[in-house]
Formats: structure tokens, C-alpha cells, sequence
């Protein structure tokens, strides 16, 4: 409330409280929704009645990343939470250094991608050929390389031959399947006409000549097609990656302002991820 020249700060205090938990209690129960669809995959896939097959699948299993982040952002929207509403300084500590952490290897993570761009070309080609050898292997997994070659219309990681590392597409005269010098379906080219998909598209489409495949599946590969689509849409991916460091400055700007522990005499007060002064005005001023 504001009377005359009165300003009292112990209720900017309270509304700086409420908004850091209105705005962690949306977070934790994101981290919950992670956390619960990726615990579901795994009981489908029956894995919870079985954890030693967690270490079966030769590729990556997408269920890992629901679970991953979920538990983080359980963990963090939780600590925020309690933290906030109880005024716990043990959990907003926590909270802010987890947090700064995590900021810090988005950091890292973001110049070492810029400096080292070969080598995660490189890494991100065999993270791609190692989970094409694992294609039938896991259907999350599978679901994950189909809808990759359909967004960025490629085909493995640097070519539609790539499909030559799975057991099942490869055009050795050892292999008995029919998928034999083959590709998913995923990597053929789409007819707009057609309302069913044809999962039998890229059959033996390997065995014909360069020409011909052009016509039916997509020639280039993930890595390049990747690529291409962060140079045009640089500015929305760097937008994104600013907003959500936006975000995280801004939490820890609220976290550490004295107003969340005590009332204050006087002080800064950290609003909308900009640190503004609050002056308290004293009657006759």
C-alpha cells in the first residue's frame, strides 16, 4: 500500500515471494509431467519390471531425457517452491547455485559448440550412425529417427548409405531380411496425394542408381540438413537460448534480493530481471 509518500517494503517483499513461487510451482509440476511420461514409457516398455535392460539398448533412449530433465526441474522448481513460501534460506541458497550451475554450462556448452565446430560435427555423426545400428532396437528410439528425417527431409547421418551400419538395411548377401539394401520410411520423399503411408516405400531403393533413388528417397544427410536449419533460423534458436537465460538471471537476481529473507529499511529491489532502486520515503520528505 501506498499512503502520501509512504511505501512500505515488507509488501514489495511479499509480492516478490509469491511470484518466485507462482513461477517455480509451475516449473516443478513440468518437472512432474517429465517425470511421470517418462516413467510411463519405461513401464510400457517394461523396463521398471526389469532395470538391468536399461544398459540393453546399444542407441539412446529418448525416455532418458524426459527423466533427466524432469528430475531437474522437479528438484530445482521444488527448492524454489518451499524455499520462497517458507522463506527457507537453506533452499533459496540452493536454489540460486544450482541454478548459476546449470547457467554456467549452458555457457560453456554454447562457446565450446562455437570453437569446436568440427568436433561436434563429428560427435553429433556418430551419436547418429550409432543410433541407426540401434534402429529396431527400442521404439522411442525409432519414433525419434523417423520424425528427425521427416522435419529436416535426410537420410542418415551424412547419407541414405549410412542405413548400411543396421543389420536389417544393409546390402551384404548375408542378409536375410527384406528391409535388405533398404531405408525407413522416413527417408522417402512425401506425395502430398497420399493420404496412407506407404512403410514399404524404401525398399531395395538402394540397389538402384543414384538418379533414381533421388526421385524417391531424401539424398542428404541429418548433419548437413541440421546445419542448414540453424543458420536460417539462427535468430528464433538464439532467441530461445537468450529467453531462457533471461529467465534463470532473472530467478537468481529475485533469489538473492534481501527482501525475500527480511523486511528491509532500504535496499534494491530485483523486478522483471532489471535491479531497480526502491526508495523508502519517509513522512515530511
Amino acid at each position: 500500500m501506498m499512503s502520501g509518500k509512504y511505501f512500505k517494503a515488507h509488501e514489495v517483499s511479499c509480492c516478490i515471494k509469491y511470484f518466485i513461487f507462482g513461477f517455480n510451482i509451475i516449473f516443478w509440476l513440468l518437472g512432474v509431467a517429465f517425470l511421470g511420461i517418462g516413467l510411463w514409457a519405461w513401464s510400457e516398455k517394461g523396463v521398471l519390471s526389469n532395470i538391468s535392460s536399461i544398459t540393453d539398448l546399444g542407441g539412446f533412449d529418448p525416455v532418458w531425457l524426459f527423466l533427466v530433465v524432469g528430475g531437474v526441474m522437479f528438484i530445482l522448481g521444488f527448492a524454489g517452491c518451499i524455499g520462497a513460501l517458507r522463506e527457507n534460506s537453506f533452499l533459496l541458497k540452493f536454489f540460486s547455485v544450482f541454478l548459476g550451475i546449470i547457467f554456467f554450462l549452458e555457457l560453456t556448452a554454447g562457446v565450446l559448440a562455437f570453437v569446436f565446430k568440427d568436433w561436434i560435427k563429428d560427435q553429433l555423426n556418430f551419436f547418429i550412425n550409432n543410433n541407426i545400428r540401434a534402429y529396431r532396437d527400442d521404439i522411442d528410439l525409432q519414433n525419434l529417427i523417423d520424425f528427425t528425417q521427416e522435419y529436416w527431409e535426410c537420410c542418415g547421418a551424412f547419407g541414405a548409405d549410412d542405413w548400411n551400419l543396421n543389420i536389417y538395411f544393409n546390402c551384404t548377401d548375408s542378409n536375410p531380411s527384406r528391409e535388405k539394401c533398404g531405408v525407413p520410411f522416413s527417408c522417402c520423399t512425401k506425395d502430398p496425394a497420399e493420404d496412407v503411408i506407404n512403410t514399404q516405400c524404401g525398399y531395395d531403393i538402394r540397389a538402384k542408381a543414384d538418379s533414381e533413388q533421388m526421385t524417391f528417397i531424401y539424398i542428404k544427410g541429418c548433419v548437413p540438413q541440421f546445419e542448414k536449419w540453424l543458420q536460417d533460423n539462427l535468430t528464433v534458436v538464439a532467441g530461445i537460448f537468450i529467453g531462457i537465460a533471461l529467465l534463470q538471471v532473472g530467478n537468481k537476481c529475485l533469489i538473492h534480493n534481501p527482501q525475500i529473507h527480511r523486511s528491509m529499511n532500504s535496499g534494491f529491489t530485483c523486478v522483471c530481471f532489471q535491479c531497480i532502486l526502491v526508495l523508502k520515503l519517509k513522512p515530511g520528505i
